[in-house]
């Protein structure tokens, strides 16, 4: 089966190749698909602006879309930076503007968590979502040179690491994202 990735994210694109190459799911970048048009997310959740991102994409090509909108959710922020993780700050400047933010907040008030919606768009019009979530605690500074985005603060008690700490094959079974897409992939195996 092909999909295409509704995701100009290259680290995103890896991320759902590398997850759902093993179930022989075909994923195609936009380019590949030859995707020309602009996604523009209008939602107020996680859930509709993936939802968004796979009709755009789904519509232009003719196939079916794959995609997610994802982001830290950090309980001390009131869910900043929660749908504007992306554009939460300039790039490069996003972890630092949270770091900043949680500076006075203490060590057991720092709680958190990676939310991923994963929506699954049909030509035939079906949509298909499912969510996955990853807890955490937001340090106080960065740690690790893996992964990409708010990885280096977001720290995983169980495994005594942040997300950027971890190899990408432990991050992509636990992940927000590869949780979402195993719970994506049980509610699609009909159609497989």
């Amino acid at each position: 089966m092909k999909l295409v990735a509704a995701t100009n994210n290259r680290d995103k694109l890896r991320e759902l190749r590398s997850i759902l190459s093993q179930l022989g799911i075909d994923v195609l970048s936009l380019d590949e698909a030859g995707f020309t048009g602009e996604i523009i997310e209008t939602g107020t959740t996680f859930e509709e602006n993936a939802i968004i991102k796979c009709e755009t994409v789904m519509r232009e090509t003719g196939l079916c879309a794959i995609g997610d909108d994802s982001g830290l959710v950090v309980d001390a922020l009131g869910g900043e930076p929660g749908i504007y993780s992306a554009r939460y700050a300039e790039p490069g400047k996003r972890k630092q503007k949270v770091l900043e933010k949680l500076r006075s907040v203490p060590e057991e008030k720092r709680t958190a968590r990676f939310v991923a919606a994963i929506a699954c768009v049909f030509p035939d019009g079906e949509t298909i979502t499912a969510i996955g979530k990853c807890e955490g605690r937001i340090l106080t500074e960065c740690r690790g040179d893996k992964g990409f985005g708010y990885d280096p603060i977001f720290y995983v008690p169980e495994y005594d690491m942040t997300f950027a700490e971890m190899p990408s094959s432990l991050k992509n079974r636990i992940s927000h994202r590869a949780k979402g897409i195993e719970l994506m992939v049980e509610k699609l195996k009909g159609r497989l």
